[in-house]
């Protein structure tokens, strides 16, 4: 998925009140962005990091710029959670997802009390998908999610589970933005319950799939899938 252009470079001053961060730009000025991602953003959201921002030209925000890409190590990291399911559509629909190639979709789907990302369709197939952000990475080089406790995200796995018991195919789909991970598995140090219940989706048959992205100054795709080690 193509990114806004141009992009503005700039370090990360301070990421504070879960939505601000204060960023020094190139020439010397600062500004504060609005940060679309609600988890924790640890490794990412770091003093210091150079960062990219876009600026909006609309007059009715109160914050023209939006923090895009955080650069850590070697690699931009997309931070920005609201593209996340735009850019796993944009796999889906070119058939980039192997085990649903050839599916129709509708995003935000209603299922129970909850909005599921993606409802999927081919033939007498059902199949409903939830998408997850990954920015964090552990000491064995594997990707981990979450971030932060996620009761949301342990009431999603409780209703792909649901969907499953009635006969339907779930998924849920971790997108992977550390481009040096090797792998992916649940963070239990940070949500165990949410590990717990990852695992016991599993076993009901409900398909976990971690596919990492390439992330450049341009775009974010998806690019290659990757294990998952529960």
């Amino acid at each position: 998925m193509r990114l806004p252009a141009p992009l503005v470079e700039g370090r990360l001053v301070r990421r504070y009140k879960r939505f601000l961060a204060d960023v020094e730009l190139e020439d010397g000025s600062f500004v504060t962005a609005y940060t679309p991602n609600t988890g924790s953003m640890t490794q990412c959201a770091v003093p210091g990091y150079p960062v990219l921002l876009s600026r909006s030209d609309n007059p009715k925000r109160k914050l023209p710029w939006t923090l895009e890409l955080i650069r850590v190590g070697d690699h931009w990291v997309d931070t920005h959670t609201h593209r996340s399911n735009r850019v796993v559509e944009e796999a889906l629909r070119a058939n980039l997802i192997e085990p649903f190639c050839g599916f129709d979709l509708r995003p935000e789907y209603p299922f129970g009390d909850s909005r599921i990302d993606f409802y999927l369709e081919k033939g007498q197939q059902r199949a409903l998908l939830e998408v997850k952000n990954v920015t964090l990475i552990e000491e064995r080089g594997l990707a981990c999610f979450p971030d932060a406790v996620t009761t949301r995200g342990q009431k999603h796995l409780r209703e792909l589970m649901r969907a499953r018991a009635l006969g339907w195919r779930a998924a849920v789909f971790f997108l992977v933005q550390r481009y040096e991970a090797t792998g992916f598995c649940p963070a239990d140090s940070i949500d165990p319950e949410y590990g717990r219940l990852l695992r016991e989706a599993a076993a009901c048959g409900v398909e976990v799939l971690a596919y990492r992205t390439r992330v450049t100054q341009e775009e974010t795709r998806v690019e290659s899938r990757i294990p998952v080690l529960l």
